[in-house]
């Protein structure tokens, strides 16, 4: 039984912290956040108004306004990770003699991660105004679909460049914008998305080595003890082979900490490595979120193949210059904006 009240906890856990990865996602229209609007609805009938108006406001202020509430959750979550990692998996792992640079590894990534952290969230993402605005409209060809020459921020009372968007958090538009991300608190566009794409990586390699680790260390705990050749008594008295299901409970109520852990730290690397191919395919056609997003609407071609009656239909990207040109436009941004932010 309580066994069963661990795994139960475990598991609410674990499933809300996948609703959250996926509620703050940034895409305003996923699956997740319809499904949220749909109970919202139906609990209307039943909830106060008083109480649903205060809900309102918070959930709001949460996820519409800019706060440094999922900052906070960021470094906290990071640290119960490092604390537990560091007080019994790397004092256990040292003394069945892992490998000192394999142990040190999640505290060197932790280091670059930080850095990439700070970086992302302090720096300017590339925000449009005045003084900057002739330069950066001359930076990318409007394609005519997802981009049209004309369009006017009604808050900003600029026009639009290509590939820019007004962000409602932070209120400025910023060029080459990809997506507002919680998590640091700032936008992501032309000048900080390397940080950004820096600081995904780091993380999803982060929680990698930190799962290996330590699912390295219960596998060598269980070849040590020879559990695998042994047998228990059940509840009917009746002796039995260990099985997995038995080893999983023993490690469970064992190393409870560990294996909390574990999993943990393992749906964060399947959701964030996911991610990160995602984005990765994002910097290699030279598409940003918010172009990739908007594209799904109007269909996608990649190559220049389309009719004149077309092409006001289906949206292709322009803006690629092959995989090595892709690159380097996010490392390295023109230079004319470079040359703005040093002025």
């Amino acid at each position: 039984m309580d066994f069963l009240t661990l795994f139960l906890v475990y598991s609410w856990f674990v499933l809300s912290a996948m609703a959250l990865l996926c509620l703050c996602s940034g895409q305003r229209e996923s699956f997740l956040a319809r499904s949220a609007s749909a109970v919202s609805q139906a609990l209307s009938f039943v909830i106060p108004a008083q109480l649903q108006s205060v809900a309102q406001r918070v959930l709001h202020r949460l996820f519409h306004t800019r706060s440094c509430l999922f900052v906070v959750l960021h470094v906290v979550l990071q640290a119960a990770v490092y604390v537990e990692y560091t007080w019994e998996v790397f004092v256990y792992c040292w003394e069945l003699q892992f490998h000192l640079l394999i142990l040190l590894l999640p505290y060197l990534l932790l280091a670059g991660n930080v850095g990439c952290f700070i970086l992302c969230s302090r720096a300017n993402p590339g925000v449009i105004t005045k003084s900057n605005h002739a330069s950066l409209v001359k930076i990318y060809a409007y394609d005519g679909v997802l981009f049209q020459k004309g369009i006017v921020c009604p808050t900003c009372d600029l026009e639009k460049p290509a590939r820019s968007k007004h962000c409602s958090f932070c209120s400025t538009c910023v060029h080459r914008f990809d997506h507002h991300c919680v998590w640091v608190n700032n936008c992501i566009g032309a000048s900080n998305a390397k940080y950004f794409f820096l600081y995904l990586f780091t993380l999803t390699a982060m929680a990698a080595t930190t799962a290996v680790i330590s699912a390295a260390f219960l596998i060598q705990v269980v070849l040590l003890s020879g559990m695998m050749h042994g047998s228990y008594i059940d509840d009917q008295e009746q002796e039995r082979a260990v099985d997995i299901l038995f080893l999983i409970q023993h490690l469970f109520l064992t190393f409870p900490r560990i294996v909390f852990m574990l999993g943990f730290v393992i749906l964060l690397t399947l959701v964030l490595g996911a991610y990160s191919c995602f984005n990765l395919y994002l910097a290699l056609t030279n598409q940003t979120s918010n172009e990739w997003y908007k594209s799904r609407r109007h269909g996608c071609c990649h190559h220049p193949t389309l009719q004149p009656h077309d092409r006001q239909a289906v949206y292709k990207n322009i803006y690629s210059k092959g995989v090595w040109g892709n690159l380097m436009e996010i490392f390295k941004p023109p230079a004319v904006l470079e040359s703005k932010k040093r002025t």
